[in-house]
């Protein structure tokens, strides 16, 4: 990521406000990223981190989806790393409305995307947060009752 990136930098200073506990200056900096981004790859990124902080699953579901979608219009190169953390929060989304298979999908492609992680916290962090939804999730493959 560009730190010199005007949504970059929105998005910093609200992952600084969360870290904070300040959920509501974190939300409006996100919302900010999200009126300032031009292009696709900074909507992706606005909408990864405004799905964080919405009053329900619906709605938090609804910007998961348009995090992946914006991913999927962006530079690949830009990306790349991002897909298992945007498919892991989609899924989460999936679960927290009921529709396992839906979730479990989206956990096998966070999977399937690991191998682009980089080594580190972050990403044993996602590599650990899909393991642990692939598990909860065990059982409802596509097909199974």
């Amino acid at each position: 990521m560009d730190p010199n990136n005007p949504v970059v930098q929105l998005c910093l200073a609200g992952m600084q406000a969360e870290f904070a506990d300040d959920i509501t200056a974190a939300r409006q900096l996100f919302e900010q990223a999200w009126g300032a981004a031009g292009d696709d790859y900074e909507s992706c990124l606005a909408a990864h981190f405004l799905a964080r902080h919405q009053p329900g699953a619906a709605e938090t579901l609804r910007w998961n989806q348009a995090a992946l979608d914006h991913a999927g219009r962006a530079d690949p190169g830009l990306v790349r790393g991002f897909y298992p953390s945007l498919q892991l929060n989609l899924g989460h989304s999936w679960e927290q409305l009921g529709d396992l298979e839906r979730a479990r999908r989206c956990y096998a492609l966070a999977a399937a995307a690991s191998a682009d992680l980089a080594e580190g916290s972050y990403g044993a962090l996602v590599r650990g947060g899909v393991a642990a939804a692939l598990e909860r999730t065990a059982g409802h493959e596509e097909g199974q009752p």
